[in-house]
């Protein structure tokens, strides 16, 4: 047998979800460019493609949209669970607690297989779960800081509702439509390192809810979610466009990682990096009238990262820019993956559905490199 580290390249599945090729930059949902979307689209009636496989009527979308407001409100005994952590938790660390923690409010049986008896549970354990991801990491940022969380509200849309749990402001519609396009870029991308933990813990029939705290662990980590609050970090240390050619190279140097460069699947600039870099243009300057110190550090990085790089096939990831956009909104660094979480809860989802409907529990095998046949010494024969 022949081991590929990371599995990388090997299929662990058949998907109709979304679908990416690397050489062209392309990323598609259900066969919709993510482009198109991101420009037209809305991130509840994106969640809904990827659910369910097509764009939604009018009342489908309606009923939908009710169903995620009407779920926005947490128990007060999750509140409670929050209240008793401690406040330099990690967003991260705090949404995959609480979200184990709704198992207990949403139980399922372990018989459960999502078959049509099931289907009711599913859809609405689906629906509470995308909109308590929100409410959750919103309710979290003022906690953290000692404040009481803001309520939602049912008049905001998806993203209006989170930009006002979190300032407390009603929520400016230009930053609302940029956050909305940043939810559904981030939405799904086919079998990244949390999507495959998704479909590993729903093979075994657990709960939902203990499904996706598996893969909120796995986002945590900065080789896959966290990277995004590394680049503004890095950045932060540029300090300012002149530097960046310096950092760079001496990074190249010492063999250490260019945070928000390269991607394992694309050997051309992520298509999400370059719609958010876009957006982020026209935004930024109707908004400032002027582009960042950040965000200019940020184009001359990518610059020397290019020129340095760019024979290897190593060009910006969508983190390299989510980040700097989080930044301008006034999120927190903290705020940065979990957002990420927020918007990947919808690819999640439709990857644990999908995975029930064809169930087997996932064991792969090994490449054995350890010693032979050992006897058994007694321990006072042992030198």
């Amino acid at each position: 047998m022949q081991y590929i580290p990371g599995l990388a390249g090997v299929p662990a599945t058949e998907s109709e979800i979304s679908f990416i090729d690397g050489q062209k930059g392309l990323l598609t949902y259900r066969g919709y460019n993510i482009m198109e979307l991101a420009e037209r689209s809305s991130f509840e009636e994106t969640t809904l493609l990827l659910l369910f496989g097509s764009l939604p009527t009018q009342a489908e979308f309606d009923e939908f949209d009710n169903a995620l407001k009407d779920s926005r409100r947490v128990k007060f005994n999750i509140r409670n669970i929050m209240e008793n952590l401690p406040s330099t938790t990690h967003p991260m660390h705090m949404l995959q607690v609480v979200v184990a923690s709704l198992a207990s409010f949403y139980p399922s049986t372990e018989y459960m297989k999502g078959g049509t008896e099931n289907q009711q549970y599913v859809n609405d354990v689906t629906v509470k779960i995308i909109s308590h991801m929100a409410t959750l990491v919103a309710m979290w940022e003022h906690m953290r800081n000692g404040y009481k969380p803001i309520d939602p509200r049912q008049d905001l849309s998806y993203a209006e509702n989170f930009l006002y749990m979190v300032t407390g402001k009603e929520p400016d519609k230009d930053w609302a439509r940029l956050l909305d396009a940043c939810l559904i870029l981030h939405a799904e991308h086919t079998i990244n390192a949390s999507t495959f933990t998704t479909m590993v813990t729903g093979s075994t029939l657990a709960n939902p809810c203990s499904v996706i705290a598996s893969a909120i662990a796995s986002l945590s980590g900065p080789l896959h979610g966290g990277a995004n609050q590394k680049v503004i970090e890095m950045l932060e240390e540029i300090e300012s466009p002149e530097n960046a050619r310096a950092y760079i190279e001496d990074r190249l140097k010492n063999n250490k990682v260019i945070w928000g460069m390269g991607h394992r699947e694309y050997k051309t600039k992520d298509p999400r990096a370059t719609i958010l870099q876009k957006l982020s243009d026209n935004l930024l300057e109707k908004k400032t009238g002027r582009l960042s110190k950040t965000f200019k550090t940020a184009m001359e990085v990518e610059k020397v990262c290019e020129e340095l790089l760019g024979h290897k096939g190593v060009y910006p990831n969508v983190d390299f820019y989510s980040g700097i956009l989080y930044k301008e909104m006034g999120f927190d660094a903290g705020l940065f993956t979990p957002i990420f979480a927020v918007a990947r809860s919808a690819g999640w989802m439709a990857h644990w559905r999908e995975q029930l409907q064809n169930n087997k529990i996932f064991r792969p095998t090994q490449v054995y490199t350890g010693v032979g046949n050992s006897c058994y010494i007694p321990i006072e024969k042992r030198s």
